[in-house]
């Protein structure tokens, strides 16, 4: 190959690179829906919820696409038809039955928005949205911001600060900010009855906080972590009565996460959280404990349970595979530094200074093997006596989570102990829970 044909073979492969990149990454969220058997979406920023509702209030001299105005928690929105809007067929529904609706805001403006059926939240890389175009939808093209074709569907993303500028629309002379909550009030509506159907409101809103939550933190809600999130969930709405429910960025998404996480994560076990660990542990016959350490992450939890074990069993051998599929973050954790003053007292006999700060002793860092892994291939661990994973579980997809689960099974010995995080179970058969403060855990075949 001549170095001119090189040169240009090395560009096009970086250009192909360059542009896998730009289609990999994921900058713009939609909430996905249906409208006459074409999949639409709108951009997350502008739901602030979705609800299933019913018989809303009729608006005297409205336009054909207003369905009414609904009662949300004592606000007063308007509710609009989209696909009377856009002249499409719609089912006929008895009087009174539920419809999808998707609570939007443009501007200052709240109001509802009815649709055939509400998918899920989708990630897109903005460079793939395709200039908008008559051919692909039933809406005047103005109305649309783009196409993008996502999980083997096209999908029509709707411009909604064009499609509901609060100003005069050309055609219908009825427009949202004629039907904002203080013209409704105008018209006398405000203190009418809203006998409003919405049971299922609240299970939506859960559901595409889920998928929020998958989203922008790959936290999938199963079995496994179902009872905190409905208790999470209830919190939420509690505190945010006032303000938006869905989860609009990752921010939101890590503050919804907040109550999550287990006690001391990200440092080592306070001499009480230890204790609680070491009530469980199981009283050991054989001189070696075996122990499986997934998602470790920079080691703490790894270091906090080596160093309870050799002042529990001071005689045994420990050894503890910990792995995590984070490369900065296990090639630090053989390595940690700490200020004696930050030590809880359960440590300090198994550290020695260092120039630059304390450190655990050869015997305690040559318990340990740390590995960079990820738990999802295959796990060649020797039959466990005890598997630490904290936190871990929830943050793979559902199936993922069972193939683990079901690992943690195989590799686990009999009467052996598994500790998940403090907000997570185990949903499968042959364990028995264990009980102490902030600590799950469960006995294999106990």
């Amino acid at each position: 190959m001549s170095v001119h044909a090189a040169e240009k073979a090395k560009t096009e492969s970086a250009v192909h690179d360059e542009k896998k990149e730009r289609a990999d990454k994921i900058d713009f969220k939609m909430v996905t829906f249906s409208l006459a058997g074409k999949e639409y979406g709108i951009d997350i920023m502008n739901v602030k919820e979705i609800a299933k509702a019913g018989r809303f209030t009729y608006v005297p001299n409205a336009a054909p696409f207003v369905r009414g105005v609904y009662n949300l928690r004592g606000d007063i929105i308007s509710v609009i038809d989209l696909r009377t809007m856009f002249h499409l067929p719609a089912e006929r529904k008895a009087e009174g039955a539920l419809e999808s609706l998707l609570i939007l805001q443009v501007e200052e403006h709240v109001f509802g928005v009815i649709v055939d059926g509400i998918d899920k939240v989708v990630g897109v890389s903005r460079a793939g949205i395709q200039p908008p175009h008559p051919i692909f939808g039933d809406v005047n093209v103005k109305y649309i911001l783009g196409i993008i074709e996502s999980q083997g569907k096209l999908f029509i993303i709707l411009n909604v600060e064009k499609l509901f500028a609060p100003k005069k629309a050309e055609a219908e002379k009825t427009t949202v900010e004629d039907l904002a909550p203080g013209r409704v009030r105008d018209l006398g509506l405000a203190d009418r009855t809203m006998d409003n159907k919405a049971d299922s409101a609240g299970d939506l809103t859960a559901d595409f906080i889920k998928e929020t939550l998958l989203a922008f933190r790959l936290f999938a809600v199963s079995s496994v972590n179902d009872a905190w999130f409905r208790k999470r969930y209830e919190e939420w709405r509690g505190m945010r009565q006032a303000m938006d429910l869905q989860l609009k960025e990752q921010g939101e998404a890590e503050q919804f996460l907040e109550t999550f996480y287990s006690p001391c994560t990200g440092q080592l076990w306070s001499d009480e959280y230890a204790a609680a660990v070491g009530a469980l542990m199981p009283d050991f016959k054989g001189k070696a404990i075996n122990v499986w350490n997934p998602g470790c992450g920079k080691g703490h939890e790894t270091f906090s349970l080596a160093c309870l074990l050799k002042h529990k069993f001071p005689d045994a051998r420990v050894k503890i595979w910990a792995n995590d599929s984070d490369l900065l973050a296990i090639s630090m954790a053989p390595n940690m530094v700490f200020m004696v003053e930050n030590v809880p007292d359960l440590y300090v006999p198994y550290m020695v200074r260092g120039r630059n700060g304390w450190t655990f002793l050869p015997a305690i860092r040559d318990s340990i093997f740390f590995e960079f892994h990820d738990v999802l291939n295959a796990n060649p661990i020797p039959p466990a006596d005890v598997i630490l994973c904290r936190d871990t579980v929830s943050f793979l997809p559902e199936n993922d989570q069972k193939r683990l689960l079901a690992d943690f099974g195989e590799k686990t010995k009999h009467g052996g102990l598994l500790i998940l995080g403090t907000n997570e179970r185990m949903p499968l058969e042959g364990w028995k829970a264990v009980k102490a403060d902030g600590v799950s855990a469960y006995v294999k075949g106990a």
